[in-house]
This record gives C-alpha cells, sequence and structure tokens, in this order.
C-alpha cells in the first residue's frame, strides 16, 4: 500500500500496527520518506495520504503535490482504496475539482467532537460502525473543504467545519480530522506550531493533555476505522493477485 507522508511528524503511527496486522504493508514515500512519490500506482492495493503544513495548492513549495493529486485521481478512477487524512483530504479534493478555503471560524485545534450522522454513514464501509454516534476526533487545521467533488458524499461534521469527512466513488474518503494522532503526537506538534495555538488561546500542555484524556476512546473508535480500511486493501490485493499471476505466466516469469 503506498503511503505518501508530507512532514516527519505527520506520520502513520498507530494506524501502522493496524495495517500490519490485517497483513498490509505500507510504502512510505515522500519528502518525509527521501523517496520519490511515484507516476504510477502499478502493483499498489491502497493509498494514504497523510497531513502536512502546506496547503493542498502550494505546488512552489511542495513541488510533490501534482503527483501526489494525479496519484489521487487515478486511485479513485481505478477504484483502489484510498484515504487522504486533513492535508490528504484537501488534496483529493482539489484533485478532484472541489475547493478548499481557510476556516473563517479560525483553525480547529485539538480535541473536537464530530457528528456522524449522515445517511450516507450508515451504509458506508468505513463509517457504518460509528453511524449516529457523536466521537472524538484530533484536528490541526485552519483550511477546509467547501464545495466537494461531483459525486461525493458528506459522512461527519463538527460545529467547526461543514465537512469532516466524506467519500467519493466506490472505494476513497477524505477525513479533515486525524484519526491517526493520539497525544504523542498532538504533544510535538503543539511544540512546533505555536501560532495554530495562540489563535485559539491555548498552550501545548493543554491541548495535550486533553487529547490523553480521550487517547483509549481514540485509538478505539479510529483504530476500528483503521482496520476497516486496511481490509478493504487486502482485499483489493487479493482480487488482483490472480492477474499478476497471469501476467507473469505469459510472460515467462
Amino acid at each position: 500500500m503506498l503511503v505518501v507522508q508530507h512532514d516527519p511528524d505527520a506520520g502513520l503511527n498507530y494506524f501502522a500496527d493496524r495495517l500490519l496486522a490485517a497483513g498490509v504493508t505500507p510504502d512510505v514515500v515522500g519528502p518525509a520518506a527521501a523517496a520519490p512519490v511515484p507516476t504510477k500506482l502499478d502493483g499498489y492495493a491502497g493509498v494514504v495520504v497523510l497531513g502536512g503544513a502546506m496547503g493542498p495548492s502550494d505546488d512552489e513549495t511542495a513541488p510533490w503535490l501534482p503527483a501526489t493529486r494525479e496519484l489521487l485521481r487515478t486511485a479513485v478512477e481505478s477504484e483502489i482504496p484510498t484515504l487522504g487524512v486533513c492535508l490528504g483530504s484537501q488534496l483529493l479534493t482539489v484533485a478532484l475539482g472541489g475547493e478548499v478555503r481557510e476556516n473563517p471560524a479560525g483553525p480547529e485545534i485539538g480535541l473536537s467532537e464530530i457528528s456522524i450522522e449522515t445517511e450516507a454513514a450508515r451504509k458506508d464501509p468505513l463509517f457504518a460502525e460509528l453511524s449516529g454516534l457523536r466521537v472524538p476526533a484530533v484536528q490541526w487545521h485552519w483550511l477546509e473543504s467547501i464545495q466537494l467533488p461531483a459525486g461525493a458524499t458528506p459522512l461527519a461534521s463538527s460545529p467547526g467545519c461543514g465537512i469532516q469527512a466524506y467519500r467519493v466513488g466506490e472505494a476513497a474518503w477524505g477525513v479533515q480530522f486525524h484519526p491517526e494522532a493520539l497525544s504523542g503526537t498532538v504533544s510535538g506538534w503543539g511544540e512546533g506550531d505555536p501560532g495554530s495555538l495562540a489563535a485559539v488561546s491555548k498552550s501545548s500542555e493543554q491541548v495535550t493533555a486533553e487529547v490523553r484524556a480521550s487517547d483509549g476512546a481514540l485509538e478505539t473508535t479510529w483504530g476500528g476505522l483503521a482496520t476497516r480500511f486496511a481490509r478493504l486493501v487486502a482485499a483489493q490485493e487479493a482480487e488482483a493477485r490472480p492477474e499478476l499471476i497471469a501476467s507473469s505466466a505469459q510472460s515467462g516469469e
């Protein structure tokens, strides 16, 4: 499974364990991994694009973003299971013709409650088990998707952000929050981003403590989502494997 990591402090975290437990091996690329973003998805059964400090159209300062957006378009067209997290969600939005803007209410930082109460969530492969619930989620963003791509369906919202999660196509999801983050990650973000904390009048210690109090609920809730996503990737890989075997046999390998 391809993982695009933009920043060193915005990795898979405990999601990596959930993926490996389901038999899915992450292949991490991007500047944080000192590996170029590939131009094709050949051989990959899933895609995760993680968060980062840049915006989804900051191509001059983040020159790997055009390739990432192109991979996201390819993944959606090919119905490859795809998950965009925070910046990854914004990249998915922009790649497919939607719109991202600065949140007029200001940044969402720290712990918030998101509502998963849409009709679409009840039948969604990732969110159905959470349908009808309000659950904690880690936030660290100042941009948001305000116009979704054609055919996309909202799945979750919060008071500070109207679109916290959506699905587009058969198997692509964007989540504005950080399901992969617990208090240890948030502590690092707080130390490196005092400006965002100042905007919400909170200290790093305060935000970290709030998240730490919900670490158990966060990992249970979003670890389950990670497992469900990993199973989709594993199923995609199993479905593709006979084709790969046949292709190898035809080429005499």
